[in-house]
């Protein structure tokens, strides 16, 4: 795969959009997914992938979103995401995501991969800076965000809770990168503790020792989320009325709502500690722990209809959801003085005509290089020269003029 920003992909006698912030000039995966090896030279407009089902669109998108903390737009284990030739039954190649990150001028080499497993037992993901080795992944975060939108999350209103408090960790992380370490030891001190109820262990200093962690990075959790929503709802505020409906937004979980109401941090991890003491009969009946930061909510509502999300139609969810994370993308541009990424699997689909005009000029207006995913090219066909089109089949592509 190949592809360089040539100047026939310009409209004639039209000068380029200048280019964002912070973007991706070239992208290069090995052994990822369907791919054997691929790069893609690229400028600062919203790129634009096209190609039948199957092609490889998805595995680039989600190539990009390992260039920032967590595990990438599927969550998938690491292990998965070596290529496979054919008639392999399972991934034992190792894998690797490049990336040149373009700055007002300045160039930084950002990439992660995983090595080839010895034996059954798999390496640990790597990430190197201009070539240096660094001790984690959170590192990623102070060099890129990415934000990302894929038809999985279509139902993020209609199915449970669980999505959208990931969804909104996701934003979180964008503001702090931090947090999503938070997250991963919080969730570490909660497993050993199911443990402890699963097995009817009854040592109280055990359960104390964990109960701390527990009560220390889920208020420091609560704290983000709230801060977080806090500036969402000031942003969307401040946005003009467009196509895209306003959201209401609003945390339902005691730690949140504690926070929220200006307990002091040490009050509340107190709380919480001494919440997990007394349920500890409840919560070794039930298998599992029943309060905490891993139990909330992010409820939205429809703000011109005044109606709960999951109430709303299909088209009127999606368009809900665009605006969110539009102002979300705005806002984390604002604070952080670089534009995110935002990678949009499959959006032009569910989106009429007006809609998809409207989302193109938005995109543009921002100045970010945006990823877009689609089987109809001539869904993108308004955006003309303001973006990069890259048509995908067989896990290649070539660059034409949109």
């Amino acid at each position: 795969m190949s592809g360089e920003p040539e100047s026939q992909n310009l409209a004639s006698g039209r000068e380029r959009d200048p280019a964002p912030a912070i973007y991706l000039s070239r992208l290069v995966v090995t052994h990822f997914r369907s791919y054997e090896r691929a790069a893609l030279a690229l400028d600062g407009r919203p790129v634009v992938l096209t190609g039948p089902n199957g092609a490889g669109k998805t595995n680039l998108l989600e190539a990009i979103s390992l260039l920032s903390p967590g595990r990438g737009l599927r969550g998938a284990p690491f292990t998965e995401l070596g290529f496979r030739a054919s008639g392999e039954t399972a991934a034992r190649h190792g894998w690797a995501v490049a990336a040149t990150l373009t700055r007002d001028g300045d160039e930084t080499v950002i990439g992660t991969g995983q090595e080839p497993s010895v034996g059954d037992v798999p390496r640990s993901r790597m990430v190197r800076i201009d070539g240096e080795t660094q001790s984690s992944a959170g590192v990623l975060g102070d060099y890129l965000r990415v934000l990302w939108l894929t038809p999985a999350q279509d139902r993020l209103f209609m199915d449970g809770a669980t999505g959208r408090r990931r969804f909104l960790d996701r934003l979180v992380m964008g503001f702090d990168p931090s947090h999503g370490t938070r997250a991963n030891a919080f969730e570490k001190a909660l497993r050993e503790r199911n443990r402890l109820l699963s097995e009817d262990v009854r040592d109280a200093m055990w359960y104390a020792a964990i109960e701390e962690q527990m009560a220390e990075y889920g208020v420091a959790m609560a704290a983000a989320r709230v801060e977080t929503i806090a500036r969402l709802k000031g942003a969307i505020e401040a946005t003009a009325e467009s196509a895209f409906p306003k959201a209401v937004l609003a945390l339902e979980g005691e730690l949140e709502s504690a926070v929220a109401n200006g307990t002091a941090a040490t009050d509340a991890e107190d709380r919480y500690r001494a919440l997990l003491e007394e349920m500890r009969p409840r919560d070794r009946g039930a298998g599992r722990t029943l309060d905490g930061p891993h139990r909330s909510d992010l409820l939205v509502r429809h703000a011109p209809k005044d109606m709960e999300a999951k109430a709303c139609s299909t088209g009127e969810q999606k368009a809900l959801l665009l605006g969110l994370m539009l102002a979300n993308t705005r806002l984390l541009a604002h604070a952080t003085g670089t534009s995110p990424l935002l990678l949009l699997d499959e959006v032009a689909a569910h989106l009429d005509s007006d809609r998809r005009a409207a989302l193109f000029d938005e995109l543009c207006e921002m100045g970010i290089q945006a990823w877009m995913t689609g089987t109809d090219a001539s869904l993108f066909s308004s955006l003309g020269a303001r973006a990069q089109g890259f048509v995908v089949r067989e896990n290649r592509a070539e660059m034409t003029p949109l």
